[in-house]
């Protein structure tokens, strides 16, 4: 993950994302991340993970999609450190995608995150 700041790449991330990761998210419970235009829109310091930060998924053309195909587009999407009792495994875990949907950093990389963006700051989410 790049954060940019006026376009320039400031800082760099290893991320994991949902355990299906190819193609954007399609319903609750699919194991894959979302793709697209969100904010960063609250954080969340006592978590199921060390810290995290919530992505304003479903959006309403995600809402929209799963409306049409019948399913529930799920949501508690967040960008957080590794589960609670698992910072120590981080290393190992960042080699694999093991996320629920989210995207995974480890814990140093969530607390930079933390102090370098602001809320309702974009997120753009690609292939």
């Amino acid at each position: 993950m790049d954060l940019l700041r006026g376009g320039e790449v400031v800082k760099s991330f290893r991320i994991s994302l949902g355990r299906q990761p190819s193609g954007p998210k399609q319903a609750e419970g699919d194991g894959r991340t979302p793709e697209g235009l969100y904010v960063l829109d609250w954080r969340k310091e006592d978590s199921v993970a060390y810290r995290a930060i919530h992505i304003s998924y479903p959006g309403p053309e995600d809402r929209k999609r799963a409306r049409s195909a019948g399913v529930k587009p799920g949501g508690a999407i967040m960008i957080h450190g590794q589960w609670n009792g698992f910072g120590w495994a981080g290393y190992f875990l960042q080699q694999f995608d093991w996320t629920n949907g989210c995207i995974g950093m480890l814990n140093e990389d969530i607390d930079t995150l933390w102090g370098m963006v602001a809320w309702n700051t974009p997120i753009e989410i690609l292939p």
